[in-house]
């Protein structure tokens, strides 16, 4: 049977952004391979033609889900005006509920962790590139301590969002929020 031009390319995609989604929701280790190909709508046989590994896997599906934070932030028509909407688009309910298609590192860090070094290392690099565009919504960000300064904001939110996720109470969650905000906000100025 023939496929259209493009085919392999859509179906790759389709099956790096269900992974991605799946790993953010349910965590790496409990992502099984035929859940995931169930969920693209395909095949467990389909997953080899595409992919070597589930290490391959999850770390196409981090990169992806990276980059697209990255481009969210720093988007000239969408992204992020200055620091205080960057981090109220980070610290608010809808990321809150929305684990699967929110941050990764927010979702994953434990398991990234424990990923192969080449995984760990395309992390470093998106984490690097993330802190870098964060710094540029600083009020100084061509200051050498700018991007320290961003890095330590984004661990920062990471924990808060994080930790409000934890709580079962929805009231708590909501202020252990707004608190991460008025925090970041303080560390931004």
């Amino acid at each position: 049977m023939r496929f259209e031009k493009g085919h392999k390319e859509s179906t790759r995609k389709r099956i790096i952004d269900v992974a991605s989604r799946k790993f953010r929701r349910d965590g790496i280790t409990a992502s099984g391979l035929a859940g995931i190909m169930t969920e693209s709508g395909l095949t467990n046989g389909a997953f080899y033609p595409h992919f070597d590994s589930k290490d391959a896997l999850v770390k196409e599906a981090l990169s992806s889900a990276l980059n697209e934070q990255h481009l969210a932030l720093t988007n000239e028509q969408t992204g992020a005006t200055d620091i205080e909407d960057a981090i109220r688009r980070y610290l608010n309910k809808a990321h809150l509920l929305g684990c699967d298609e929110g941050c990764p590192s927010a979702a994953l860090l434990p398991e990234i962790g424990r990923q192969s070094e080449p995984t760990k290392k395309m992390y470093e690099e998106a984490y690097s590139s993330y802190a870098e565009g964060l710094g540029m919504l600083l009020p100084h960000p061509k200051s050498a301590n700018s991007r320290r300064q961003a890095a330590t904001i984004f661990a920062l939110m990471v924990g808060t969002i994080q930790i409000a996720r934890a709580v079962s109470d929805p009231q708590l969650a909501e202020e252990i929020l707004e608190d991460g905000v008025q925090a970041a906000l303080k560390l931004s100025r």
